[in-house]
């Protein structure tokens, strides 16, 4: 019997009982503190849950066969070991998006509502940057993520990339141009976007097509996500036209249900009863500039529970 199960907690999940209550070694109770934080640690790296709860299982495992009395900052020990592990899996991972079919998006988070009040978590962790992340290269979005969503400092950073704290710096300060150059800009709060989403839902049911042209911009881009196993646009559908006509569609035979996605209003659409589509929109000068439709099946199967996301 492994050390975690015999005090009764699996790799990666919270112990059940009352805070306070005792019963748990320092190991567990350190990493239980700080599941949620690498648990976001790891998606925002790799954009996949999978992925990160595959991440978590391995820190977990890591940090068992760690002497904690001798750790002076725990929290930052377990980051690098994620961290680490997650720059490992990153490589995998770009390979296997290259023979991915169709456009790639990050696997839809249902979040809390508190997900949404850290507007820097909401931000960092919205389809539209987790896009921008993925054109960094791997150590560019670790040192990005640990340094400006999570605030490392810049020898726990180099201690988890195995660079310089020089390094670092010149790294960070690359990440931030880059991101900055291609982040989305004018985007409206969470009040703003809501109304658009609901106005946008409202037409799309009803088949309002004038009160679609009304609210989504020119050059809009839709990206579908359907990974070769249903039916998507192989390719970015561009122009208001376009869109409009792919999104007539939906309204003979879908439901749209308002949720909170990655930490943003978005929508679920649901057809014959089931969950078809996770739609996110990117919402600018009150305008829908950008959506974002994941219906590859593998990436809606934790759809139905809220992600622990943290910071």
């Amino acid at each position: 019997m492994t050390d975690h199960e015999e005090h009764g907690v699996r790799p990666g999940e919270r112990r059940r009982e009352e805070p306070g209550g005792g019963g748990t070694d320092p190991a567990t109770d350190t990493f239980v503190t700080h599941r949620n934080l690498l648990f976001t640690v790891a998606y925002e790296m790799l954009g996949s849950a999978a992925d990160a709860e595959d991440v978590l299982q391995e820190t977990w495992l890591k940090w068992t066969g760690v002497d904690v009395s001798a750790v002076r900052e725990r929290r930052a020990y377990l980051v690098r070991i994620a961290t680490r592990l997650a720059l490992t899996r990153l490589r995998t991972l770009s390979r296997r998006k290259e023979s991915y079919v169709g456009p790639w998006l990050p696997e839809p988070l249902l979040t809390a509502p508190d997900v949404a009040e850290d507007v820097e978590l909401a931000d960092s962790v919205s389809m539209a940057m987790m896009l921008v992340l993925e054109t960094l290269l791997p150590t560019e979005r670790a040192v990005f993520v640990l340094r400006e969503v999570f605030g490392l400092e810049y020898d726990e950073i180099a201690a988890a990339v195995d660079k310089s704290p020089a390094a670092v710096r010149q790294i960070a300060h690359r990440a931030r141009a880059h991101v900055a150059a291609r982040r989305p800009r004018g985007e409206v709060s969470a009040a703003e976007t809501r109304g658009v989403i609901e106005a946008f839902r409202t037409a799309v049911e009803t088949g309002d097509l004038q009160g679609l042209c009304d609210l989504i911009a020119p050059d809009v881009v839709l990206l579908t996500d359907g990974g070769g196993v249903v039916r998507a646009a192989l390719e970015p559908v561009v122009g208001a036209d376009r869109v409009i006509a792919v999104l007539g569609r939906l309204a003979t035979r879908a439901t749209l249900r308002p949720v909170q996605i990655n930490g943003r209003p978005a929508l679920i659409v649901r057809a014959d009863g089931e969950t078809d589509t996770v739609l996110a929109l990117r919402v600018e000068a009150g305008l829908v500039t950008g959506l974002y439709a994941v219906r590859n099946p593998e990436k809606l199967s934790r759809i139905a529970r809220e992600a622990p996301l943290s910071r």
